[in-house]
């Protein structure tokens, strides 16, 4: 341990960062296995194997060039934050001082950015850490290194964060020398003795190319954060295996970290037989918008009663394609829906959209989280599955999407955090609403297995809503 932080043990970051249990679990296991192992560069990684599978028998292969281990934790329950901790721990104890962070897209990067690098941020993930208090952790990020500006080593933790993507991309020209370096940008990092990999949603690297550029860094230790441990090779589902905690979102939701999933449906179900699907379409959409408003009063009710912050909920529809979502932003936007008081509280996300356009309803999306951001409905194409951090998405509205199970857990996964960072007491305002009129006899087929994160008692009927 660095004799200048003796008090970080794993409770004390813990009781700082105000960990949840499945975080203070994870870092726990960091501890032991860190302990027990003591990772380097160039190690016997069969001996460390052995090692960690008698501890952990989940796993089985580190499944890279390197010690890697997944940390399987439900959305919602704070990964983000397990990232901070995780770097506070082997900052603290074990004087490791360079973080290679990765992101699987530019919304997530994004917030990684803000969120290990924005102190005025209210989701800073160092605050409280007094280990950082004067000598905060340098950002270096992908535009740094291609704007040149590589000024590195001016704090004692570096984090580097780059979107996988980008770092593939220039991963060649990370290998010229740099001329403030005196060496390669590529050469630097995987130079480094106590460079450590963070992978968030890590499913998305198991790809040849992202695998190969990892291994590349030749990192003292990986550590991997998904919700969703599996990779899909030729229709078949491969679950990782070098899973040290799994601690999934049925658990999750059980012991009260995430808000309750509900499914809403029509006592009448049975009877829809349309000869459009444009017909079910605006069923569920007005279902949903109904239910919206509902849990919107609820929660001006309960900010006014508890003298607490006033939330804005929004209602999210999922189309299955471009042609499809501008459809929907006809009707939504049209008169004949709630007589156009939606036309202006709308936005629209998509790869086809002009880039003004793009660029505007992505701030907007952003910041949807703010009371004053008039967005009460976001209609998009199926690219907000993961990684969108927000905690006022109540109403989910599938049409003609929710095909599977997992899928329907990550349509759900973006509105599971809680607003007020903990369970109210008050049903409503601790769940999220899935519209489930097309699949609802699957649902329940599910939620009768065990498995599935609807409970069958968590229905609730538009028609008693």
């Amino acid at each position: 341990m660095n004799n200048k932080f003796t008090e970080y043990t794993t409770k004390y970051i813990s009781g700082c960062m105000s960990l949840r249990s499945p975080q203070t679990k994870s870092l726990e296991i960091l501890d032991d296995i860190f302990t027990s192992v003591q990772p380097k560069k160039n190690m016997d990684l069969t001996e460390a194997l052995k090692t960690i599978n008698s501890k952990y028998p989940i796993c089985t292969d580190f499944e890279r060039e390197f010690l890697s281990l997944t940390f399987a934790l439900a959305t919602g329950v704070g990964k983000t934050r397990l990232m901070g901790a995780f770097i506070s721990y082997l900052y603290t104890n074990h004087n490791i001082k360079h973080f290679f962070v990765v992101a699987p897209n530019t919304t997530i990067y994004e917030k990684l950015k803000n969120d290990l690098g924005n102190i005025q941020s209210e989701k800073y993930v160092f605050k409280g850490l007094s280990c950082f208090a004067t000598d905060l952790p340098q950002i270096v990020t992908s535009s740094d290194y291609s704007k040149g500006q590589l000024n590195l080593f001016q704090s004692s933790v570096c984090i580097f964060i780059y979107n996988i993507s980008k770092f593939d991309k220039e991963s060649s020209k990370m290998r010229h020398l740099h001329e403030y370096l005196g060496d390669s940008f590529f050469n630097m990092l995987s130079s480094l003795n106590d460079l450590v990999l963070i992978m968030d949603e890590s499913h998305h690297y198991r790809a040849e190319r992202g695998s190969v550029s990892l291994n590349e860094l030749k990192p003292l230790l990986g550590l991997e954060l998904t919700a969703t441990p599996f990779v899909t090779k030729s229709n078949r589902q491969a679950n990782f295996k070098n899973v040290v905690f799994d601690y999934p979102l049925a658990k999750a939701i059980k012991d009260g970290w995430t808000r309750t999933p509900y499914a809403i449906t029509r006592q009448d179900i049975d009877l829809f037989n349309f000869k459009k699907d444009e017909q079910l379409d605006k069923i569920m959409i007005n279902d949903g918008i109904l239910n919206h408003e509902n849990i919107k009063a609820e929660l001006e009710v309960f900010a006014k009663n508890n003298n607490a912050k006033k939330v804005k909920p929004f209602m999210l529809i999922v189309c299955k394609d471009t042609e499809h979502a501008e459809k929907i932003q006809k009707y939504v936007q049209s008169d004949d829906f709630k007589n156009g008081f939606y036309k202006d509280k709308t936005i629209v996300i998509h790869s086809k959209l002009k880039a003004t356009e793009s660029e505007e309803n992505m701030n907007l999306l952003l910041d949807v989280e703010k009371f004053d951001n008039p967005v009460e409905i976001v209609i998009h194409v199926n690219i907000l599955k993961e990684g969108w951090d927000v905690n006022n998405l109540y109403t989910i509205v599938p049409l003609r999407t929710a095909t599977s199970k997992i899928l329907r857990e990550q349509m759900v996964g973006r509105g599971l955090r809680l607003p007020y960072g903990k369970r109210t007491g008050n049903k409503r305002i601790d769940g999220v609403y899935l519209t489930a009129h097309d699949n609802f006899a699957e649902l329940l087929n599910e939620a009768q297995k065990g498995d599935s994160i609807f409970n069958k008692e968590n229905v609730i009927y538009i028609e008693e809503n």
